[in-house]
């Protein structure tokens, strides 16, 4: 539960992908149930949809080259909080 009240806060400001680390074995690309990424002509993910992205992380914590990171920005917060 505290991951879904984390990201209830902030937003997703940009995913990089270290195109060194990254071995294009789609596993990003398979498991985003947002479908943020495409591929490009070498199989390496781009990331097409970067406002559909949810901030789940599956990306991040599945890759096994850890090529992937997720940057995050702070929702604007609303009076009374």
């Amino acid at each position: 539960m505290p991951d879904a009240a984390r990201t209830s806060r902030r937003t997703v400001a940009a995913i990089d992908i270290d195109r060194e680390l990254c071995k294009a074995c789609g596993i990003c690309t398979e498991l985003c149930p947002a479908v943020v990424f495409d591929r490009d002509e070498f199989g390496q993910p781009i990331v097409a949809r970067l406002a559909d992205c949810t901030g789940c992380s599956f990306c991040e914590r599945h890759c096994p080259e850890f090529a992937i990171e997720i940057r995050w920005r702070a929702a604007p917060r609303g009076k009374g909080r």
